[in-house]
Formats: structure tokens, C-alpha cells, sequence
């Protein structure tokens, strides 16, 4: 059986801009790359802290390192294809695997100290502190 690559539905060419066209071609070839695994980030800011969500299903905590050096956080890791059945042919793999690392310029305004992070159910909460002395603050003119 034949491979065949898998495309979105209501994907029409005719309903697109050529630059959207562009945009997917070089992205989907970015991202499918067999040696590279991208995982998903989202970044969210509340009064006190900042929060960082990676998705990294199916790794294990072991094989995640997190690394902060003059303000820059990086979470790197690799995720392996483990086929333990030798007899099992796949027609469809999207699952992405290979070594990652993204990074991450952290603002002055952290408490380096207060950085805690926790992985759960295949999703890495990364926790920093807002430093008080360092939070901008509004100046009254008089």
C-alpha cells in the first residue's frame, strides 16, 4: 500500500491567495521534516507571573532540559520513535520526533529564583515571578 500524503479539507486552490499558497508550502516543509519535532508554546502574563504551556506528549520528564542564561529560558529535549513491533508497517505518521529546543527572551521585570516548572500528562507549566522591584511603575508628573 502507497502512502498518500495527507491534505486539510476545504482546501480549494482557487479560494486562495497565492501568498497563502506560498506560506503553506514552506511551512509544511519546515515542519515535516523527520529529524525535527517543533512542540506547540503558549505564553500567558497575569499580575504576578508569567506562564509558559509546552505540549510534549509521550516524553518522559527525564528527557526535558530547561536552561535559563542571561535571561534567556531555553526547554530542549529530543523525543524518539520507539517501534517495539517489528512487524507493524505504518500508512500514516504525523507525530513529529528529533531534538528540539526553543527559546525564549525572558523581560527584566522576573525573579529568576521563583522559576518552577512541572510536567504532567504530556504538558510542560513552566511558572516565573514578576520581581516587584523591577515591575515598571507609573510616574506622576507634578
Amino acid at each position: 500500500m502507497a502512502l498518500i500524503n495527507y491534505t486539510r479539507p476545504n482546501t480549494e486552490l482557487q479560494n486562495k491567495r497565492f501568498s497563502d499558497i506560498l506560506d503553506e508550502f514552506f511551512n509544511d516543509s519546515l515542519k515535516y521534516r523527520k529529524d525535527s519535532f517543533i512542540p506547540s508554546v503558549d505564553i500567558s502574563e497575569t499580575d504576578n507571573s508569567f506562564e509558559i504551556e509546552v505540549a510534549l506528549p509521550g516524553m518522559k520528564k527525564d528527557d526535558i532540559n530547561i536552561d535559563l542564561d542571561n535571561g534567556r529560558l531555553t526547554i530542549s529535549g529530543e523525543r524518539t520513535f520507539e517501534n517495539e513491533e517489528s512487524n507493524k508497517n505504518y500508512h500514516r505518521l504525523e507525530s513529529g520526533f528529533g531534538s528540539f529546543s526553543r527559546s525564549f527572551q525572558l523581560p527584566d521585570s522576573i525573579d529568576e529564583e521563583s522559576i518552577n516548572a512541572k510536567y504532567e500528562n504530556g504538558v510542560l507549566d513552566i511558572t516565573i515571578s514578576k520581581s516587584e522591584e523591577k515591575v515598571k511603575r507609573q510616574i506622576e508628573i507634578s
